[in-house]
Parts: structure tokens; C-alpha cells; sequence
């Protein structure tokens, strides 16, 4: 019996499941043009409405793999490591190399800022140089000479993601968990990883504002890997305030930079020591406490900061740049100051990141085009105190009609409190 669209999609609309026949008919078609947007836009919101089982979404993942190409690895352990997108969030410029460090390779595929979170290619492109559009055997011959490289997704791996994605992002479905699930999924088996880590934020500068939420995803993707056999950890931090002090792509990389030096905030460097200890204790290299150990001796000897370099001059990039005063200055900088004394009680990450996107530092449409030296740096952390007249944040800008703007959503961004308390744990859960 043949298929049809729009059976497909009344059938979804009513909350029925769909058979992995039909899923599989309507990605292949997609992806052969055959199916008009406003036909997937459609299905898209019946499953943004009606949700999908947990074997619904291994169809959808398994026919968004299908719809590209898979890599092939000799034998050895891949992993990866996925963000689910905050502000300040310059892990995986860490993480990366530090695990390669240890011995396991990390081929990664990232992307790019959307609205108020950051993006790790943007972040990396900020490096004169650097080119994050290799072909696939380049970045495969990189990831197996250096032991890791970050890039692009290419129009070969989950093709039928890329199309689905501009859509959901075009037709306010993005915050279904299935969809993304799935969106997450499709690309990373599509790298042929041995296992993925990951890292579901939740709070006010992250897409999944609850913990539950945070959980529900993890959960979701868990499955689905699980399913085809690949080792995996989630998990769940806090997103309520920006991490590290650092909020811009210039910006970023040189706090990255820090980190990887051996120095740099201490929650950067102790969320990227969590993330690679899972990350090697679910490759089988070592328990947790081991692995905790030697990742902070790997940072602390230079180990992880020069697989950094050989990544980056790999991808033709200029790694001594990072360290000249050029690479981050900008035409303005104007000082945010404390008009009241106490204890910063909150920093809303959600704020501060949107204030550093009006500077430039982002994009709200995937065609925006970004200042990749422009941004915010946070003086003040929860918890710290405050005198009346310190800085709280530093606004680096190049187009002055955008101070004002930025400042208005900066402004918002602080609470001082006359009472002191701690700041908020970083890391809430394991999956």
C-alpha cells in the first residue's frame, strides 16, 4: 500500500503512533524533495503537540542517519561530548584536546550561536585562520593525527536533520524533546563514536529550564544510544548564571586558553574535569577518581594545551594569535558598576547573554552575521561581594549604538543582596 503525507500526518495529529514504515517513507522523501515544507512544518507541530514513544524516535533517528553518510573509524575509541547550549559555555574548546591528551580520540561536529547561547564553531572561527568547513577526510585524517578536530556538520552526515532543524527553528518547535532527541542523536552515531557524554543544562540561560526537564531529555537520548550499542553518561548542570566570567567568541577562547594552561575560573575548569572524567570512565581507561587526577595533571603540565595547538594549526589556524593583544580588543569598553554594596545574589545568564548578542556577539537568525571579538566579561559571581562602585561587568563593543541596548539587559542581569550566601552547585545530577 502506498503512503501519503497527509495520512501520516493526521495520524500523528491525533496522537497515534507512527510505524517505523512510515517514518522512514516520509524522511526519504523529504530528503528527495518530494515533500513540501509546509507538509514536514506540519508533521512537526503534531509532534511538537503529540509527543512520541521511545521507539518512534529511534525510527526518527535511525532514518535521519540513513538519510547521509556514517563514518568509519580503525579500531580504537571515539568519543564525544554534547552540550545542550548555555552561556559562557566554552567547554568543548576544553575538552576536546584534554581527552585526547588521555589517549582517546574526539571527533566532533558542533554548532553554531542561536539567540542567546553561544556556539563552539563561531568561538573557533575567532581564530584567524581557522577552518571548521573541512571535508570529511580531513577532519577523519586530523582526528586520527592529532586525536581530535572540531567542525562543521557537512551536507553528508544526517542531511534530513539539517532540513528538519531550519524548519523547527522556523516554526517555534525546537523545545520538543523528541525532536531533539533525535536532531542530537542522528549526528553523533552518524560520526561512528563509540559513546557520547552529555552535558543537559537547565536554568535561566539554558533551553530546558527545569530540572525535570533536564532529566527527561538526558533520559531520551540515553535510550537511543543505548539502543545502538554506544557507551553513555549525561549530566545535568546549572545554567542560571554565566560560566566562567567570559561571555563572547574571542573572549571565550582566551579563557579557554586559561583553562587549558593550567589556570582560567575554577567552575570552567571543574565542569571540564567532570565531563572528561565520565567521558574516560565510560571509555573504560580509568575509575573516576583516577581519571580526575590525571586530567588535572594533564592541564597542569601543558599536555592539553598543546593537542590544542596541533588541533587548531591542523585546521589552519593561527594558535599564537590567541595571545596577542589584538585578538579581543574592540573600539569601546564601558564598565557596568555596582550603584549598592553587599553579596551578588543572582547573575541571570539568560540576561547576559542576550545583552552580549545585541553587542554583537551572536545571532537571533542563522543567516546574522557576528562580531567575533565583541562580548561580555562577568566581574562578579554569585556569592561574591560587592562594593558600591565595583565593576560587575565589562561590555567590549565596536558599534556604539548597541551600548545602550546591552546595558538596559545588563542591568537586569544582577541581584545584590545585603545578605551573603554560597554560590549554587554546578553539577545537579548524573545520568
Amino acid at each position: 500500500m502506498g503512503l501519503i503525507a497527509t495520512e501520516i500526518i493526521a495520524k500523528k495529529r491525533d496522537g497515534l503512533a507512527l510505524s517505523q514504515e512510515e517514518i522512514d517513507w516520509f524522511v526519504c522523501e523529504l530528503g528527495a524533495g518530494n515533500i513540501p515544507d509546509y507538509q514536514a512544518s506540519a508533521l512537526l507541530m503534531a509532534i511538537f503537540i503529540r509527543g512520541m514513544t521511545p521507539e518512534e524516535t529511534l525510527y526518527l533517528t535511525d532514518a535521519m542517519v540513513a538519510s547521509g553518510r556514517t563514518l568509519k573509524w580503525p579500531e580504537g575509541i571515539y568519543m564525544d561530548k554534547h552540550s545542550t547550549g548555555g552561556v559562557g559555555d566554552k567547554i568543548s574548546l576544553i575538552l576536546a584536546p584534554l581527552v585526547a591528551s588521555c589517549g582517546v580520540r574526539v571527533p566532533m561536529l558542533s554548532g553554531r550561536s542561536l539567540g542567546h547561547t553561544g556556539g563552539t564553531l563561531d568561538k573557533l572561527e575567532s581564530i584567524p585562520g581557522y577552518n571548521a568547513k573541512l571535508p570529511l577526510e580531513d577532519f577523519r585524517r586530523i582526528v586520527l593525527s592529532v586525536g581530535c578536530s572540531i567542525m562543521g556538520q557537512t551536507d553528508e552526515i544526517a542531511p534530513a536533520d539539517r532540513k528538519l532543524y531550519a524548519l523547527r527553528d522556523a516554526t517555534g518547535t525546537v523545545e520538543s524533546i523528541p525532536l531533539i532527541t533525535a536532531s542530537i542523536a542522528s549526528k553523533k552515531l552518524s560520526e561512528g563514536i563509540s559513546g557520547l557524554v552529555l552535558d543537559v543544562k537547565c536554568g535561566r540561560g539554558a533551553f530546558m529550564k527545569t530540572e525535570n526537564e533536564a532529566v527527561a531529555l538526558a533520559t531520551s537520548i540515553r535510550d537511543v544510544l543505548k539502543a545502538k550499542g554506544k557507551a553513555f553518561r549525561a549530566l545535568i548542570t546549572a545554567m542560571d548564571e554565566p560560566l566562567g566570567r567570559a561571555v563572547g567568541n574571542a573572549l571565550e577562547v582566551k579563557e579557554a586558553v586559561e583553562v587549558l594552561s593550567g589556570k582560567g575560573p575554577p567552575d570552567v575548569r571543574e565542569l571540564s574535569v567532570e565531563l572528561s572524567a565520565q567521558m574516560l570512565e565510560v571509555a573504560g581507561i580509568a575509575g573516576l577518581d583516577e581519571a580526575r587526577g590525571l586530567l588535572n595533571h594533564k592541564l597542569d603540565d601543558g599536555s592539553a594545551l598543546e593537542r590544542f595547538r596541533q588541533m587548531v594549526e591542523a585546521h589552519g589556524g593561527d594558535f599564537c594569535a590567541i595571545g596577542r593583544d589584538e585578538f579581543a580588543h574592540t573600539a569601546i569598553e564601558y564598565d557596568l558598576r555596582a550603584s549598592s554594596s553587599g553579596f551578588m545574589a543572582s547573575v541571570d545568564a539568560y540576561e547576559v547573554g542576550v545583552g552580549a548578542t545585541i553587542l554583537g556577539a551572536g545571532r537571533q537568525r542563522v543567516e546574522d552575521a557576528i562580531d567575533h571579538k565583541v562580548g561580555v566579561i562577568v566581574h562578579k559571581k554569585v556569592g561574591d561581594s560587592v562594593a558600591a562602585g565595583d565593576a560587575l561587568f565589562t561590555l567590549k563593543l565596536n558599534d556604539p549604538r548597541s551600548l545602550e541596548p546591552a546595558l538596559e539587559r545588563l542591568e537586569r542581569a544582577t541581584h545584590i543582596s545585603p545578605h551573603g550566601r554560597s554560590g549554587a552547585r554546578l553539577i545537579l545530577g548524573v545520568i
